[in-house]
């Protein structure tokens, strides 16, 4: 037997109790299905062995060197991260297309009396569910962006208005980056893992209520934006949130205190700016860098790097509904109150 994979859009829950990724770790690295674990019948190495005899030496070769490797991997699992399973668990497989790696080790599952399925087209199939909706279709969430120059506390009032009851939409979060020059938070994940956890983040969401989502171009660090979301994004009203450049340099200089505490990494980011701004000025910059100057670099940032970009990049086309906000504690409270009982309204 074979599963159909539901609408990846669908929140519906799988009617099993774990979903198996048989490819090989760097395969499961890159994207997988949301919510599968990973137990590889081939390793990556194992995997381009059996590949290589498969193309230099003959199809059956390969298939009896990858069902030994497969029959010792599979006892591997059995012993370990399965032993404690009942006669009850029900098992999904998948591998790259819903062929042998999936088959072979369905058949041993199958054969030890588990009620095992495997996934109609494997990986791809997914793959192609997640295209459709991402880059063909259109989604039926609606959105409302919320935008604001650099330092007015995007990413920080989203949390809030999500503690709030609001339904929200993380892009940065999602990417694993800020969006800007400083905002790299470590590895980002592949472009297709990222859309696998934005589609599954967009099943999570009631399309009946507003979503609200930061402003961003069209790419989060490396990560592009689907051309879906993105559409929703170009047409959708704004909440414009204002604050003064003292403000915003002094709760940039606490978001970002983790380079403040790394001047090398920090002049290194900045080096990357000469081509826009010159030497002497970068100079300038790292200079306020080595002194510990953080809250007049950030102003400085805003004034003469962010600020002209945003102004430069935003649409002034769509319905925008300013917010004059401060950034110390109960301002952000205000303004995430304010905020929620916008898309309250929306809802409406």
């Amino acid at each position: 037997m074979a599963f159909t994979l539901p609408d990846p859009l669908s929140s519906a829950p799988l009617p099993f109790d774990t979903v198996i990724d048989v490819r090989s770790p760097s395969e499961y690295a890159e994207d997988h299905v949301p919510g599968a674990i990973s137990l590889p019948v081939f390793s990556d190495e194992e995997r381009a062995k059996v590949g290589t005899i498969y193309v230099q030496d003959s199809p059956f070769l390969a298939r009896k060197v990858g069902a030994a490797i497969l029959a010792r991997n599979a006892a591997a699992h059995l012993e370990g991260p399965l032993a404690d399973k009942d006669g009850g668990w029900k098992p999904l497989v998948y591998c790259w297309r819903g062929g042998q790696r999936s088959g072979g080790f369905a058949t041993i599952l199958g054969q030890i009396g588990w009620r095992v399925d495997k996934v109609e087209g494997g990986y791809q199939s997914y793959r192609r569910a997640v295209v459709k909706a991402l880059y063909e279709g259109e989604l039926p969430h609606r959105v409302v962006l919320l935008d604001g120059n650099t330092g007015t506390a995007k990413t920080d009032l989203l949390h809030r208005v999500a503690a709030r009851g609001g339904q929200v939409l993380d892009l940065e979060g999602l990417a694993n980056h800020r969006g800007s020059l400083l905002g790299n938070m470590g590895p980002q994940p592949a472009q297709k893992g990222f859309e696998s956890a934005l589609i599954q983040a967009l099943a999570g969401l009631d399309p009946a209520r507003p979503v609200l989502v930061e402003a961003e171009s069209s790419k989060v660090g490396e990560r592009l934006v689907p051309p879906a979301l993105w559409k929703q994004m170009l047409a959708a009203p704004r909440i414009a949130l204002h604050a003064a450049l003292q403000d915003r340099a002094r709760y940039l200089a606490r978001v970002y205190d983790d380079l403040a505490t790394d001047p090398a990494q920090l002049n290194g980011l900045l080096s990357q700016l000469i081509r826009l701004h010159g030497r002497e000025r970068i100079e300038s910059w790292q200079a306020m860098a080595a002194a510990g100057d953080v809250v007049t670099l950030a102003g400085e940032l805003c004034l003469h790097h962010y600020d002209p970009r945003y102004a430069k990049s935003r649409r002034s086309d769509r319905p925008e509904t300013p917010l004059e906000i401060t950034l110390d504690e109960d301002g952000l409270e205000r303004a995430a109150d304010s905020i929620a009982a916008y898309l309250a309204s929306f809802s409406g």
